[in-house]
């Protein structure tokens, strides 16, 4: 039988058929043993067979994936993990207040997208709890990514407006949800598909932050049509190795403007004519942005805040 996995433990595998049942798999011994470079080599929203050996069922056959993304892990261990597969877009949940979501974390979630060629879109949550100065700097900050290309929405979990707009998005589509522990994600997909009943956590007093709720990536069926996939909260993002020279084609207002520095290997740092620190120099490129681009560059985890729009 061919199935989808829809929810991964580390060592136990629950796929969904057609029919709608759902099994609970163990991997088959042979594709555990396969060199492979992730944590995981089975991740939620793949196509797999499973078949029954001594009266388990089990993965005999991971399908080839029509795209996937991963992180990885900022410790010393490095490791990489399939976060999921088989998209057709991925949504970052983002707060400007409780939790804050820095603009580093944004961009390199945005990085990470165009590196697998997955559309991303940026929720802002939270702005029934924003006052008019919040809501001056939330919408500059979604105006500088919707000048690049990216869309952007602000909502509440409480605007049924907004859920339904969410719930247009969503339909059809299988979109992986990302964001920090306590920005919302579970409230957001509770009010989009209540029946899901998802368990959504507090802030911490202490340090403005969330506690993990979810705690495996699950795969969610929406009776719209399509499906939704949590994930834990992520603290860091770490981006997979990639050749200083390739940085600059993830981002879409450098690469567009690439071609017209004067050295075809230019890192846009101090090269002279250099089309994109034209552009920054003019606005044309937001500083923020920039910043973020000579973070990755250099390697560095960074926490750029978004109060220093102001």
């Amino acid at each position: 039988m061919t199935g989808l996995v829809i929810k991964s433990t580390g060592s136990w595998y629950f796929v969904r058929t057609p029919d709608g049942h759902v099994y609970e798999c163990r991997l088959k011994g042979r594709i555990r043993l396969e060199g492979r470079k992730s944590t995981n080599p089975v991740a939620v929203g793949d196509q797999v067979d499973i078949e029954t050996e001594d009266g388990d069922s089990v993965i005999s056959k991971i399908h080839e994936r029509k795209n996937y993304i991963i992180r990885k892990s900022i410790n010393l261990s490095k490791q990489v993990q399939i976060l999921a597969s088989n998209l057709d877009q991925a949504f970052l949940i983002c707060t400007l207040v409780a939790p804050r979501t820095s603009l580093g974390f944004i961009d390199r979630f945005l990085v990470t997208a165009e590196a697998y060629d997955i559309p991303a879109c940026l929720i802002f949550n939270k702005k029934d709890i924003l006052g008019d100065e919040l809501i001056k700097i939330q919408e500059e900050i979604m105006d500088m990514y919707r000048r690049i290309g990216y869309e952007c929405y602000l909502v509440s979990a409480f605007d049924e407006n907004d859920i339904a707009m969410l719930r247009d998005l969503l339909k059809d589509k299988t979109t992986l949800v990302m964001g920090h522990s306590g920005v919302g994600k579970s409230t957001l997909v509770n009010a989009i598909e209540p029946g899901l009943e998802l368990k959504t956590g507090d802030i911490s007093s202490a340090h403005l932050k969330g506690m993990h709720t979810t705690t495996f990536a699950e795969l969610h069926a929406l009776t719209s049509g399509g499906n939704i996939i949590d994930t834990p909260g992520i603290k860091e993002l770490g981006l997979v190795e990639m050749k200083k020279e390739e940085v600059g084609h993830y981002f879409p207002e450098i690469r567009e403007r690439m071609n017209n520095c004067k050295f075809n290997n230019c890192l846009h740092v101090n090269e002279p004519q250099c089309a994109i620190l034209k552009a920054v120099e003019t606005g044309e490129i937001s500083a923020e942005r920039y910043h973020s681009y000579l973070g990755i560059l250099n390697g560095e985890e960074m926490e750029w805040n978004a109060w220093e729009m102001k």
